[in-house]
């Protein structure tokens, strides 16, 4: 049962403008840094360390690893609503005088590999569509493919989901985006899916690096078959 005291530490965790400034900078579900975040509050990496720390703690922060980069994000979608509550309290803010932007490239960020899967804004928004059409769920670590998602990944061209071939990987997990700082899909779906894509011309690698490129075909492609518009 929630008490005074409970609500008295949350508050005092939310009240620190610095902390309350990293808090509102992941309302719109990205993951930052610990740098980033500190730009942020516009503290030293020393006091960002010590109010992450503090927020993970309250159970207002989640840490997520991906390689050498640790990131930060909410907690929960509860961890959000009780902050766009306290914000339509106060009334509306002020413009934001920081916001943390990570450099990149503008064609790394579009498309791009990522190991053996599609990374990017195109990555992104191929799992965000399967995932909003219930063709795939994820949680924290992994990631399942429903009934309706595996009919529609073989009307796609992929194998069976249950896969005919034994694997210790994953046939599908969500894998932090550098750049977009939210999930795209990675495991055995996610190599298959930019297999499948490169073999229908939906997309084709740049000379160099890891972008690619998304051809006229593939724009008419992922918008008919998996309903990504604006690409």
């Amino acid at each position: 049962m929630m008490t005074g005291a409970n609500i008295a530490e949350v508050a005092a965790l939310v009240g620190d403008p610095g902390r309350a400034n990293m808090l509102a900078a992941l309302l719109d579900g990205r993951a930052l840094t610990a740098t980033e975040l500190a730009h942020v509050a516009g503290v030293t990496a020393a006091t960002a360390s010590g109010h992450l720390a503090r927020l993970t703690r309250g159970g207002l922060l989640a840490a997520v690893s991906q390689g050498r980069c640790r990131y930060f994000r909410l907690a929960s979608p509860q961890v959000a609503r009780m902050l766009e509550g306290i914000m339509v309290v106060a009334g509306d803010p002020p413009a934001p005088r920081r916001r943390a932007t990570p450099r990149v490239p503008a064609g790394l960020r579009e498309a791009r590999t990522c190991y053996d899967h599609l990374a990017g804004r195109l990555g992104v928004a191929l799992a965000d569509a399967l995932v909003a059409r219930g063709a795939v769920v994820l949680t924290e670590e992994a990631g399942e493919v429903t009934q309706s998602g595996r009919a529609l990944l073989q009307a796609f061209g992929l194998p069976a989901a249950d896969g005919a071939r034994p694997t210790r990987r994953l046939y599908c997990r969500p894998c932090l985006d550098w750049s977009e700082r939210r999930p795209h899909l990675a495991g055995v779906l996610g190599a298959a899916l930019l297999d499948r894509a490169l073999d229908l011309r939906w997309i084709a690698r740049q000379s160099d690096g890891r972008a690619v490129d998304l051809t006229p075909k593939g724009r008419r492609g992922f918008a008919d078959v998996f309903g990504i518009g604006g690409l």
